[in-house]
This record gives structure tokens, sequence and C-alpha cells, in this order.
């Protein structure tokens, strides 16, 4: 079993959404294939950008990657809406 990453992350915040991530891809406004692509832990030659992050966060309401990335830093969020 591979180390949990912030792409696996991604990956499972859209998987879990209930938003069959074709629809995910036309929200955010990227291909599908690419979005695949950059959720996919062991595509290495694939990016997932910030910019990209951002959008499926808000798209899936799902601030996971948001949380893994604090706690590997050290901090932690709660995930409660402003």
């Amino acid at each position: 079993m591979f180390d949990r990453n912030v792409t696996k992350v991604v990956q499972d915040c859209i998987l879990d959404s209930g938003i069959q991530a074709k629809i995910v891809a036309e929200k955010i406004n990227k291909p599908y294939s690419t979005l695949m692509r950059e959720i996919n832990p062991f595509d290495a030659s694939a990016k997932l950008g910030a910019e990209t992050l951002l959008e499926i966060m808000k798209v899936t309401s799902d601030v996971r990657p948001l949380q893994f990335m604090a706690s590997e830093m050290g901090y932690s969020i709660d995930g409660a809406h402003a």
C-alpha cells in the first residue's frame, strides 16, 4: 500500500463527492482525461495546479485536501464554513 498523499486525497474528494468526475471536469473547465491524469496518484508526469485544486474543493464542497496539507505542515483546520 502506498503512503497517503495530497493527490490521493484530491482523488478521494472527487470520487466521494457524489458528482460524476466528468461533471466536475466540466465545472472547472478542464478536459476529463486531463483531470483524471492530474488526480491519479500513480501518474508522476501529470501535476495538479493550485488553482485547479481550489476549483475542485469549491465544486465538491470538500476541504479534505486543505486539511491534509495543513496537517502535513503541523496545523489543523476544522472545516467550519465562514
